[in-house]
């Protein structure tokens, strides 16, 4: 097996605790911290960055495996978390320290977020300028550690800061749909955006065998292992439980006259599917999820694809 070489990305895009979530535990990404950077005073606090007296980016910088996850996909995602048409800050962020901006570390880096800002503008998507700023890397000092995994640790008041600031209406708005419409096929678009329900026995992965592990078609966060799958007759995968409870997201569902619990993805808000209480695993549960909300990872590719860690499933 080859060694691992791991390259650093800094992204600044206002709040650092909203940068963390869209990069962490992603396939080649090997840790994301929350920092300062950009400024001129050693070792800032949190509170002198936040008085806007030391020049410092409130920022995250990111270790990735580019074999896995390419700087220019960093690139992409790190565009649709922000507005990049501001330049006074991020929503109702407001300061130089909340600031967009794109820390290089090497030519090629720059070259690519140069190349990659100028793809944005002639996109049309916005009729402002594009102002975040393409800057060389500079010292990179660590958040203290309350605010690092932030969205981990308070999920609730993380999730609502998102939503009061505007972060997510915003990204919705600009990024979301169209970005999906591209990237996805009519019937992953449906059933993950639209609530849709594929057909029984007519999709991907009702009857797959193979062993390894379903991520999630718009965000690759994993959600479910083959070890939990089970024939459960109905024509969709079923599972017993989820690899993570985290990343599922369950909900009230009243359409089509019926009280049911929708199963949604955390990360992305995709809807999966829904689960019921006439499993056969210890806690009754069965999830029944579209084929089309999940790409299926095989087990020899767990190392390759970034999500080695769920190796020990298999063994």
């Amino acid at each position: 097996m080859t060694e691992k070489t791991f390259e650093l990305a800094t992204f600044a895009g206002g709040c650092f605790w909203c940068m963390v979530q869209p990069f962490d535990e992603l396939p080649g990404i090997e840790k994301v911290v929350s920092g300062y950077t950009g400024g001129h005073k050693e070792n800032p606090t949190y509170e002198e960055v936040c008085s806007e007296t030391t020049g410092h980016y409130e920022a995250v910088q990111i270790t990735f495996n580019p074999d896995i996850f390419p700087y220019e996909r960093l690139l992409e995602l790190f565009w649709q978390q922000i507005d990049p048409t501001d330049a006074g800050g991020q929503f109702f962020d407001r300061g130089d320290s909340y600031r967009t901006a794109i820390f290089f570390h090497n030519e090629r880096q720059q070259q690519l977020a140069e190349e990659s800002k100028q793809k944005l503008a002639d996109s049309g998507r916005f009729k402002k300028p594009i102002v975040t700023e393409i800057l060389p890397a500079k010292t990179f000092y660590a958040a203290e550690e309350y605010h690092q995994d932030y969205y981990q640790k308070s999920p609730v008041r993380y999730n609502q800061y998102r939503k009061g600031s505007g972060r997510d209406t915003y990204i919705k708005e600009h990024w979301d749909k169209s970005s999906l419409k591209e990237k996805l096929t009519p019937i992953q678009y449906e059933v993950t955006q639209n609530n849709g329900t594929e057909r029984p026995f007519q999709n991907e992965y009702y009857d797959n065998e193979q062993d390894g592990i379903y991520v999630d078609i718009v965000s690759g966060k994993p959600l479910f292992s083959s070890t939990d799958k089970y024939d459960a007759g109905c024509g969709w995968p079923s599972f017993t439980r989820p690899l993570s409870d985290y990343e599922i997201v369950e909900k009230k569902d009243f359409s089509h006259f019926m009280i049911r619990t929708e199963v949604r993805s955390k990360s992305a808000d995709s809807h999966l599917g829904h689960v019921f209480n006439d499993g056969p695993g210890p806690d009754g549960l069965r999830y029944c999820i579209n084929s089309a909300a999940l790409r299926f990872v095989p087990k020899e590719d767990l190392e390759k694809e970034g999500y080695g860690k769920f190796s020990g499933l298999f063994q």
